[in-house]
């Protein structure tokens, strides 16, 4: 065996040994054996219209295997209030047949829900919308009606009100079926059906936009698509004003890119720099997705003048982030910009970018309907006032010239799909596999090497086509560590002041490159994960640690090691993130048969592995809470004055956090610390947003608007039975001050962010007997106190006399409660299960350093007690 090193931005980062049969950077000391295998995995990315439902390449090398069932992505474009969510009822018994109503998910591509359907049989649907108070909206029309293929997998997008809107389903696409709760949108390449059976990689684009649908026009009906906006300035001041007037005159692309880059150099002060980014990193994806439009103004522009202000953009950004001074915040910030800009390579930066849409445009061997179409829609618009919704206009076009095979001349759709990859360079929508291709040519032998190697792995990730092949799966992740670190370093050595605008153009290819592996490490993580599941999650590595063996740890804690890794990557916390992976893989290397004392060695290997998970999990939530800090305010500010859908708004930050690998992380992180609490025989108690509150214990099913029982208007907090992640908690009652969930929930997962964004305190339990006896307390006034160290449910002296909030906070005398009263009992628990404390403990959780002592707060901390009292004796002058 020998040492793989790697580095983490100059650090050196050992995380691995491998069998020297196996390829360099990945090692692995035994064979994977799984028992037993999983669905497969699918993913169903967005659509402008109904399309086949694809994401990698291996879904499109593998046969549908579903039999008669179809697997149906429904989507819903449209906003509703704040509180209401949007259901659907429908024929098939699966949705309940007319009886049942079947919610669907809000995410920031629309309302969303996962169908599997008998094959053959005609669905009759129709939306509704549920009220705060449980009533329901119906939309207008008749039910709609769709013919279901024999099998397979689809996605379709519906408008509300709009139910005879025609759904025809294109050619089937292969997809290997297993479900990804995430619906994270990044995936290698997205694929439609095309002319004899091949495929057409769309842009990353399309997945995400919510703007207008596509319109073919035979004359220039652009300037007649404007709808009116509303712009509202009031109270604002700095870049924000700046953005918003600038927008409001900024009709095109390209002036609302000026106005960008105008905000951004503007922006000398630190804290208005950070802001300036913000908004811009706001604003820009707006209009990447649609939601702030681009229009024509007259005037005429080619492409060439976009790429060149994109080519300022992209200088002065890694000039901030560049500088010694950089903070987190910016470089992250920043990160959110690249993909959002145009390119700026040699051929779009001519003075006449993009001239083979013209030559399509006057062909001899189409219809012409067809050529206006693509002369007005496509080629005029495009060279006088580019902007994405050309983009989106393209693929909708070659979908249509491709839908029947034969149609058109062979040579007028290939020379139409060479266009299409040109114009997804250009808005650098291209995928992960296309990005990296474009940059071979400025690699050396070291990053070829790299590159080759995940491709190579990547490929044969493709080729098992199993969610659940984990060896695959942690060969990529390594492969991809490997080829990211190599790029990074290549972009540290920073770029010159008298760069060639050919080799600042590489950058951001290089730039979009290393944002793009960290995409994907996002859906290799979401893999692993389903496939830790399928082989018994939590339970089952707990079980492992019971019968002395722990290589079943092995896989786990390589993947959460590269994960945290490749957030250290990405700028933030580099120094926290090398010490969490070397903490982890030097618990790795323990033998459970190691003693201390008289300590167990499967005890002391299980604390120590929780310890460094817990810091794991601090690092997620540190994250988190940075995006939490710095993007709602100013997204809300941006988006009331730019008129931006409430929806889309509120859930911009919490897109975020769930769209990036943190999230990913958190997951993994919550699933081992199970396995490690339930290996120790600890109570399951999981802080997911800590504090103190007291309010009147109230036990529902389900957070759902309108069920809960009246209390008399005072604060309740919630015990609640289940969750799927993805309720609201302030909408659903604005008296809610705490909740307990008597099941494990990711910390990331949508309630886990809202509770946290709006301070509610929130718990999980999944311990029979300590849910036993919460539930004795149902009904009464309680305080709950949630700390990292501990969780205590204590009736409240609140709830009879309702005093004062001053009597509210007063601490509890645990030597003078009554030990006679059962039912005054705390119901608590201590995250170390091996301390039982003599010693009163504030009811906050927290004790002074200085009186800390080993029974309370363990050794560590009694020795840092006793070195700060010295050290403040000292300063006062005393001689020891």
């Amino acid at each position: 065996m020998e040492s793989i090193g790697s580095h983490c931005c100059g650090s050196p980062f050992t995380f691995i040994t491998r069998n020297s049969s196996l390829p360099r950077i990945v090692n692995f000391t035994r064979s994977v054996h799984l028992g037993r295998q999983s669905q497969r995995l699918r993913n169903s990315p967005s659509r402008l219209t109904c399309a086949a439902s694809s994401t990698i390449e291996e879904q499109r090398k593998k046969k549908d295997g579903s039999g008669t069932k179809v697997k149906l992505n429904v989507r819903l474009n449209h906003q509703v209030n704040f509180g209401e969510h949007v259901a659907m009822f429908g024929s098939a018994k699966e949705i309940g047949s007319w009886k049942k109503k079947s919610p669907l998910t809000w995410t920031e591509n629309g309302w969303v829900c996962e169908l599997e359907l008998s094959g053959g049989q005609v669905l009759e649907y129709k939306f509704v919308i549920v009220h705060n108070d449980g009533s329901l909206s119906w939309e207008s029309g008749d039910n709609r009606v769709l013919k279901l293929p024999n099998s397979g997998s689809f996605s379709v997008v519906c408008h509300w009100d709009a139910t005879g809107e025609t759904l025809d389903f294109p050619q089937e696409v292969a997809s290997d079926g297993h479900d990804d709760s995430d619906k994270h949108d990044v995936v290698d390449d997205r694929v439609v059906g095309s002319e004899n059976g091949a495929q057409l990689h769309k842009s990353t684009l399309a997945g995400q936009w919510q703007g207008k649908d596509a319109s073919f026009m035979r004359s220039n009906e652009h300037g007649n698509r404007e709808v009116g906006r509303n712009w509202d300035t009031t109270g604002l001041e700095g870049s924000a004003l700046k953005m918003v007037e600038g927008d409001r005159n900024s009709r095109n692309w390209w002036r609302k890119l000026e106005m960008v880059r105008e905000v951004i150099v503007g922006s000398l002060e630190r804290e208005e720099r950070l802001k300036a980014l913000i908004y811009s990193a706001v604003y820009l994806k707006w209009i990447n997705t649609g939601q702030i439009p681009c229009f024509e103004d007259g005037g005429h522009h080619r492409p060439n003048r976009h790429a060149e202000i994109s080519r300022l953009i992209f200088r002065e950004l890694e000039h901030i982030c560049s500088k010694k001074d950089a903070t987190a915040e910016e470089v992250l910030v920043s990160r959110k910009i690249h993909p959002c800009l145009p390119s700026f390579k040699a051929e779009f930066t001519a003075s006449v970018p993009l001239t083979r849409i013209r030559d399509i445009a006057h062909r001899n061997d189409i219809p012409h309907d067809l050529k206006q179409e693509i002369k007005h829609t496509i080629q005029n618009k495009l060279h006088r006032n580019a902007g994405p919704e050309d983009l989106i206009a393209t693929e909708a076009m070659l979908e249509r010239i491709t839908e029947t095979p034969g149609q058109y001349s062979g040579d007028f759709v290939e020379q139409f799909k060479i266009f299409h990859n040109e114009l997804k360079d250009f808005f650098n929508a291209g995928s992960l596999t296309e990005q990296l291709d474009s940059m071979k040519i400025s690699m050396d032998e070291r990053g070829l090497s790299a590159l080759s190697l995940f491709f190579e792995c990547k490929s044969g990730l493709d080729a098992s086509g199993e969610s659940t092949n984990v060896l695959e799966l942690i060969k990529t992740m390594h492969s991809l560590a490997s080829l990211r670190e190599t790029i990074i370093k290549e972009l540290n050595s920073g770029l010159r002041n008298d760069a060639p605008d050919a080799a600042i153009a590489m950058r951001q290819k290089w730039r979009l490159c290393e944002i793009g592996l960290e995409d994907y490490f996002f859906v290799l993580l979401s893999r692993f994960l389903n496939a830790l599941e399928t082989i018994g999650g939590a339970v089952q590595l707990a079980k492992d640690v019971e019968s002395g063996n722990v290589a079943s740890w092995n896989d786990p804690l390589d993947a959460l090691v590269l994960g945290v890794h490749q957030v250290g990557l990405s700028g933030w916390k580099k120094e926290e993130c090398l010490a969490i992976g070397n903490e982890l893989l030097a618990w790795r290397e323990r033998d459970l048969l190691e003693k201390e004392g008289e300590e167990d060695g499967r005890t002391i290997w299980a604390m120590r592995l929780k310890a460094t998970l817990d810091r794991a999990r601090r690092l997620t939530a540190e994250y988190s809470d940075l995006l939490l800090q710095i993007f709602p305010p100013n997204v809300e500010i941006l988006g009331k004055a730019l008129g931006i859908p409430e929806n889309s708004v509120r859930t911009y930050t919490e897109a975020e956090i769930r769209a990036g690998i943190i999230f990913q992380i958190s997951k993994l992180c919550t699933v081992l610390l199970k396995a490690v609490r339930n290996s120790l025989g600890s109570e399951g108690w999981d802080v997911i947003v800590p504090g103190s509150t007291s309010g009147t214990l109230v036990q529902v099913e389900s957070i759902v608007p309108g069920s809960f029982p009246s209390t008399g208007g005072g604060p309740i907090i919630l015990l609640v039975n289940k969750a799927d992640g993805d309720e609201e908690v302030s909408a659903a009652n604005g008296n809610i001050a705490g909740v307990m969930l008597l099941q494990e929930l990711p910390h990331l997962s949508h309630l886990g962010v809202r509770a946290r964004q709006e301070k509610i305190v929130f718990v999980t339990c999944d311990d029979d007997d300590k849910v036993a006896d919460i539930r004795r307390l149902v009904g009464k006034y309680v305080r709950l106190e949630a700390s990292p160290s501990h969780v205590n449910l204590i009736l409240s002296a609140e709830g009879k006399s309702r005093t004062s909030k001053s009597n509210a906070n007063k601490k509890t005398d645990k030597k003078s409660s009554s030990v006679d009263d059962e039912e005054s009992k705390p119901v608590s628990s201590s995250s170390d299960s091996l301390l039982n404390s003599s010693k009163d403990i504030p009811s906050g959780g927290i004790i002074s350093l200085a009186d800390s002592d080993a029974s309370t707060s363990g050794s560590k901390a009694a020795a840092c007690g006793l070195l700060a009292s010295l050290a403040a004796a000292s300063s006062r002058g005393k001689i020891f």
